[in-house]
């Protein structure tokens, strides 16, 4: 499974924003499919949510190939 990390710059990020952030949705409406799809979980649990908020110490992890950790500064 490949893992990257991924800043945080304000207080959070929805679900869709970082899968488009972190390169894994081409666009927001590709992201929010995903999510649709059941291909998204959050902290070990599937998310439904396209708009979940997201902040440090959040993982998502995308179709059981890609981890996102959220850090903050």
């Amino acid at each position: 499974m490949q893992s990257q990390d991924f800043k945080l710059l304000t207080e959070y990020i929805d679900l869709s924003q970082l899968l488009k952030a972190a390169g894994l949705a081409m666009s927001g409406g590709e992201a929010k499919m995903f999510v649709t799809e059941g291909l998204v979980t959050v902290n070990g649990e599937p998310e439904s949510r396209k708009r979940r908020k997201l902040r440090g110490g959040d993982v998502v992890v995308f179709n059981n190939e890609n981890k996102v950790c959220i850090i903050t500064e």
